[in-house]
């Protein structure tokens, strides 16, 4: 992906982690789908879904075909991923919704992951830093200690109320109802509550779908920085390690060296300045796993300055 490629960390033993960390990145958000055939993607937020069709079937129009294999799925918001390069009949991208779909076609589309617990998002007036918005998305600058969805002892006062009660006012509705991403409020990425940082918000169902096949398939970038604790011996690397809840506590993460166990991630870090006993990093994800960069940064040795859920404090 980058020049930090070529520099690969060796991992420690689990035995060998350092003291400490800091939070940065994903939001707890474990979420999963018990679709026919789901597909590990770039985000946890984001799932790929395959379908054969059946070697009796009629000839049947794209969309019409896909509707009849997802549930919660609106007919628009599967035309929509049609349109934005989100679905491949036979691994061919240059379809559209009315395509005929024949017995024996592999039909696979992108789409954000159904929220697993509904929320009722209530607009709320909240000052909202926005830095860049268009007819499609915005970029909203998410400030510290806010959360970014409702979950269990935030009901409200997150980004998603601010950014429903923005929309709402400037569109006269919530734009994204499709299945139970209204409670998304156009919401297409997460960090954690602790971090501040730029997140994109979907304005509309095309710019959602489009969104969501650049997430799954890596085509963005994203890029944190990070105060860890120590002096790194080298000026750059990637950890490439499964991620998955501890058994011995399920609020923290960590990497699990046996292959079969954890969700696959990989981060590529490099220094951007040193203090002596910390160091400010850039880390760049190829994957969104939760806590990714807490649980690499702390696995090589380096945790995060000042977080106290994982020892940096």
């Amino acid at each position: 992906m980058n020049q930090d490629q070529e520099h690969k960390d060796e991992l420690p033993e689990p035995e060998e982690f350092a003291a400490a960390e800091q939070e940065i990145v994903e939001e707890e958000s474990d979420l999963e789908n018990d679709s026919t055939a789901e597909k590990e993607g770039g985000d946890d937020w984001y799932e790929q879904q395959e379908f054969v069709a059946d070697p009796k079937q009629s000839l049947v129009r794209l969309d019409k075909f896909l509707m009849d294999c997802l549930s919660n799925r609106s007919r628009s918001k599967v035309q929509d991923a049609i349109r934005a390069g989100s679905v491949k009949v036979d691994n061919n991208l240059d379809v559209k919704p009315n395509y005929k779909v024949k017995p024996g076609n592999h039909v696979s589309i992108v789409l954000p992951k159904n929220l697993e617990e509904e929320h009722s998002i209530a607009p709320q007036n909240i000052p909202l830093d926005i830095v860049y918005e268009d007819d499609e998305v915005m970029i909203v600058n998410k400030p510290y200690n806010m959360a970014v969805h409702p979950g269990v002892g935030i009901p409200n006062g997150t980004l998603v109320n601010a950014v429903a009660w923005h929309l709402r006012e400037q569109l006269g509705e919530l734009p994204i109802k499709a299945g139970n991403e209204a409670d998304r409020a156009g919401i297409v990425h997460r960090i954690d509550k602790d971090t501040t940082g730029l997140m994109v918000v979907a304005k509309k169902e095309y710019a959602m779908v489009h969104l969501a096949n650049q997430f799954f398939n890596h085509t963005i970038e994203r890029r944190y920085w990070a105060l860890v604790w120590g002096d790194p011996a080298k000026d750059s690397g990637t950890v490439i390690g499964n991620i998955g809840r501890n058994p011995n506590d399920r609020k923290v993460f960590m990497v699990f060296p046996e292959a079969e166990n954890g969700k696959y991630a990989v981060t590529h870090w490099r220094v951007l300045e040193r203090f002596y006993y910390a160091t400010l990093i850039e880390c760049q994800l190829e994957t969104g796993r939760t806590h990714q960069i807490r649980v690499h940064m702390k696995y090589i040795g380096h945790t995060l300055f000042g977080d106290p859920r994982y020892g940096g404090n």
